[in-house]
C-alpha cells in the first residue's frame, strides 16, 4: 500500500504548498521542498527510494518537450550565442570550479567531478516555475540555457563516472568524440523523431491516436538518443523546438485542445511532485551519513554553493565584455542589457531535478567491485546545493527584479493585438471570395458581416488602448455576458432533463461538452472582474 499511500501524499502536498503559496505570495517550491524534508521525518516515505531512471526516463522527456513546445523560437534564435555559451561553456566551467574546490575539500579528482557535473546545470522546470516575474527575453534565454545545459552536464557526468570506475580514459580527442556524439547526435535523433512525428499526426485522424503520437515522441527520442550515446536531452529538446514551429499548421484543432488539457496537468503534477522529492531525498542523505561526514557535507554545500554562483555571475559579465570587444555590430548593440539585468540572472541559476537525478544515477561500486567513494556524500551536498538555490535564490529574486526596475514588458499584448487584429481583417476581405466559393446564402454572408464589423470595431478599440467605456467595447462586453449567462442557462435546462429522466446521461455529456467549449470561448473575450 505504501504505492498509493506516497502517491496520496505527493498530490496533498502539490495541492496546498502550491495554495498557500498563492495565498502568501511564496513561490511554490519553496514550500513544497519544505514539504518533502518534513514528509522525509516518516520513515515508511524515506525509505521508499525513486530510482534515478524514473527521472531520467519518465520524468525529464516529459518535462522538457512540454518546455521546449511551450518556448519562443525566435527569441532562441535571437540570442542562440548566448545561449549556446551558457549551456556548454558555462557548464563546464561551472563542474571544473565545483571540482575543484571538492577537491580541496578531500575529494579524489573522480568523485568531485561527479559532483561538479551533478550541480552544474541548471534546472529548466524550476526557472518556469520561479523566474516568471522576469521579461519575456530573459525567461526564454533563462529556459533555453536549461534545456540544453542537461546535455553538457550528463556528458561531463558520464566521463567523471567512466573514469572513476574505470571503463574510461582522458584524452582530448576521446572528450571532444564524447561532446561531438552527444550534441550532433542528439540533434539529429532529435530530427528524425520529430520528422516521424509530422508524418503520422498527419495521417491521424483520431485525436487520442494522434496525442498518444505526440507522448511518445519525447520518450522514443530520448531512448534512441541513448541507445546510440547521444544525448537524450538534446534530441528531446530539437524535436520539441520543431514540433512547436510545424504543429500550428499541421494539427487539428480537436488534437490540439485535448492536448492543452492533458498537457499542463501533467508537467504541474510532474514538476510538484519532484520539489518534494528533493526534500525527502535531503532526509535520506542525511541519515545515511555520520555525525562528522555531516559535518563535512554542511561545509561542502556552503562551499559548492557559493562556488555555482560566483562562477555564474563572474561568467555573465566576463562573457558580456569580452563579446563587446569582438562583436561591435549594430544588432550585437541591440541585443545588449544592463548590469542590473544581468545580476538577475545570475540569481535565476536554481538548481533542480535534473542534478538530484545525476547525483542518484552514481553507481554503487567500482569495476573492482569496491564501493564508489563518497557517493552518500555527492548525493548529500547536491541535495544541499538544490534546497539552497531553490530557495535562497528563490527568495531574493523578487527583491533583485524589483532592484532591476525592468520597464514593463508589453510586447506579447502588442503582438496580440496586431494577431488578432490582422487575422480578423483579412478574414473580412476574403470573406465574399470565401462565400462564393461555398456557395452560401447571401442573408448567412451579411450576417456574419456585422458580427464582424462589430468584433473588428472592439479589436480596433482595444488596440487603441481604449477604457472599457468605449461603445464598442461596451457592445462587447454585454454580448459576452448575455451569451455566457444564456450557456449557465442551457447547461441548468439539460441537467434538469437529466434529473428528470427525460434524457440519458450520454446525451447530457455529449451537450456539455458543446456548453463548455462555448462557455470557454466566450470566458477568454470576457472582462475580468
Amino acid at each position: 500500500m505504501l504505492g498509493l499511500e506516497l502517491v496520496v501524499l505527493l498530490g496533498v502536498a502539490v495541492l496546498v504548498c502550491h495554495a498557500v503559496g498563492r495565498r502568501f505570495g511564496v513561490a511554490p517550491p519553496v514550500l513544497l521542498l519544505g514539504a518533502g524534508l518534513l514528509l522525509g521525518l516518516i520513515p515508511q516515505v524515506r525509505e521508499a527510494q525513486l530510482p534515478p531512471d524514473v527521472v531520467l526516463l519518465l520524468f525529464l522527456p516529459v518535462l522538457l518537450y512540454w518546455e521546449s513546445l511551450t518556448t519562443s523560437s525566435r527569441e532562441i534564435r535571437t540570442n542562440l550565442r548566448g545561449i549556446v555559451l551558457m549551456s556548454t561553456v558555462l557548464v563546464i566551467l561551472t563542474a571544473w570550479a565545483v571540482a575543484a574546490a571538492g577537491h580541496a575539500l578531500g575529494l579524489p579528482w573522480g568523485p568531485a567531478w561527479v559532483l561538479g557535473a551533478a550541480v552544474a546545470p541548471t534546472d529548466a522546470t524550476a526557472v518556469g516555475v520561479l523566474a516568471r516575474a522576469l521579461p519575456r527575453r530573459a525567461v526564454t534565454v533563462l529556459r533555453a540555457e536549461s534545456l540544453v545545459n542537461d546535455g553538457t552536464a550528463l556528458v561531463v557526468y558520464g566521463l567523471a563516472v567512466g573514469i572513476t570506475v574505470g571503463e574510461e580514459h582522458l584524452t582530448l580527442p576521446h572528450v571532444g568524440g564524447l561532446f561531438l556524439l552527444a550534441y550532433g547526435g542528439g540533434a539529429a535523433v532529435g530530427v528524425a523523431i520529430a520528422w516521424v512525428n509530422m508524418n503520422l499526426r498527419r495521417r491521424l485522424d483520431d485525436p487520442l491516436l494522434g496525442n498518444l503520437v505526440m507522448i511518445l515522441a519525447p520518450f522514443t527520442a530520448y531512448l534512441v538518443a541513448e541507445f546510440v550515446e547521444a544525448s537524450g536531452v538534446l534530441a528531446v529538446v530539437v524535436c520539441g523546438l520543431i514540433m512547436a514551429q510545424v504543429a500550428p499548421s499541421l494539427i487539428r484543432a480537436e488534437h490540439r485542445r485535448q492536448a492543452l488539457a492533458f498537457w499542463p496537468l501533467a508537467t504541474f503534477i510532474i514538476n510538484g511532485a519532484l520539489f518534494v522529492l528533493v526534500g525527502v531525498e535531503l532526509q535520506y542523505a542525511v541519515r545515511a551519513l555520520g555525525r562528522s561526514d555531516l559535518h563535512d557535507a554542511l561545509i561542502a554545500v556552503a562551499v559548492v554553493s557559493g562556488v555555482v554562483v560566483a562562477v555564474r555571475f563572474a561568467f555573465l559579465f566576463a562573457s558580456a565584455y569580452l563579446i563587446r570587444m569582438i562583436d561591435r555590430r549594430p544588432q550585437q548593440q541591440e541585443l545588449r542589457i544592463s548590469h542590473r539585468a544581468r545580476v538577475v540572472s545570475g540569481f535565476a541559476g536554481f538548481r533542480g531535478a535534473i542534478s538530484l537525478a545525476v547525483a542518484l544515477s552514481v553507481p554503487q561500486t567500482l569495476d573492482s567491485g569496491e564501493a564508489f567513494p563518497d557517493r552518500d556524500f555527492i548525493v548529500f551536498v547536491t541535495s544541499g546545493v538544490i534546497v539552497v538555490t531553490l530557495v535562497g535564490q528563490g527568495l531574493l529574486l523578487p527583491g533583485a527584479v524589483r532592484w532591476a526596475r525592468f520597464p514593463r514588458d508589453t510586447s506579447v499584448e502588442e503582438e496580440l493585438v496586431l494577431a488578432e487584429t490582422t487575422a480578423a481583417e483579412e478574414a473580412f476581405k476574403a470573406m465574399p471570395d470565401l462565400a462564393d466559393e461555398l456557395g452560401t446564402d447571401p442573408q448567412v454572408v451579411e450576417r456574419l458581416r456585422q458580427e464582424y464589423e462589430v468584433h473588428l470595431a472592439a479589436v480596433h478599440a482595444r488596440g487603441s488602448g481604449a477604457t472599457d467605456d468605449h461603445p464598442a467595447l461596451r457592445h462587447d462586453q454585454d454580448d459576452t455576458a448575455l451569451r455566457l449567462a444564456l450557456v449557465a442557462h442551457k447547461r441548468a435546462t439539460v441537467v434538469r432533463l437529466r434529473d428528470d429522466r427525460r434524457i440519458d446521461d450520454t446525451v447530457l455529456r455529449r451537450l456539455q461538452a458543446a456548453l463548455d467549449n462555448e462557455e470557454v470561448r466566450l470566458a477568454g473575450h470576457a472582462p475580468e472582474e
